[in-house]
C-alpha cells in the first residue's frame, strides 16, 4: 500500500512527465500521436518510479517505448529541473506501456458479442503483467 508521500510524489512526477513528453511531441512536430502518463508508482524508498504510458494509436507503442527508454537520462534531467524545489533526488524512471485500455476494449467486444471467446477460444490471451 502506498503512503501519502508516495502518492504525492507520484502525482507530481506524473504531471511534469506529461508536460515533458507532450512538449517533445510538439517540438518535433509529430502528428497523429497522443501520449499520456496513466500512472506513476514510486517505491517506498523513493528511488524508483514506474511510469505507465498510454499511447494512441497503440501500434506505435513499442517503438515509442524504445525511444523513450533510450532518452530516459534526458527525461530525468528535464524532470529534475522542474522538481528541484520539491525533491532532493529524482527517482530513476522505468517506463512501461499501459495496456489496460486495449484489455478493456477486448472485454467490451466480448460482452457485446462482436468477438465471442466461448466460440473462439483463440481470442483469449493472457494479460501481460508489468
Amino acid at each position: 500500500m502506498e503512503t501519502n508521500r508516495q502518492k504525492k510524489i507520484g502525482a507530481l512526477l506524473q504531471t511534469d512527465l506529461v508536460d515533458i513528453l507532450q512538449g517533445e511531441i510538439r517540438k518535433n512536430s509529430i502528428s497523429n500521436l497522443i501520449i499520456s502518463v496513466s500512472k506513476v508508482n514510486v517505491t517506498s524508498d523513493l528511488s524508483i518510479a514506474k511510469v505507465y504510458l498510454s499511447v494512441f494509436p497503440s501500434e506505435k507503442g513499442p517503438e515509442l517505448l524504445a525511444a523513450i527508454k533510450s532518452n530516459a537520462p534526458l527525461i530525468k534531467h528535464d524532470l529534475s529541473q522542474r522538481v528541484k524545489l520539491q525533491l532532493r533526488r529524482v527517482p530513476n524512471l522505468i517506463f512501461f506501456i499501459d495496456d489496460s485500455l486495449d484489455y478493456i476494449e477486448k472485454i467490451d467486444n466480448a460482452l457485446s458479442g462482436k468477438e465471442n471467446p466461448i466460440e473462439n477460444p483463440e481470442l483469449l490471451e493472457k494479460r501481460k503483467r508489468s
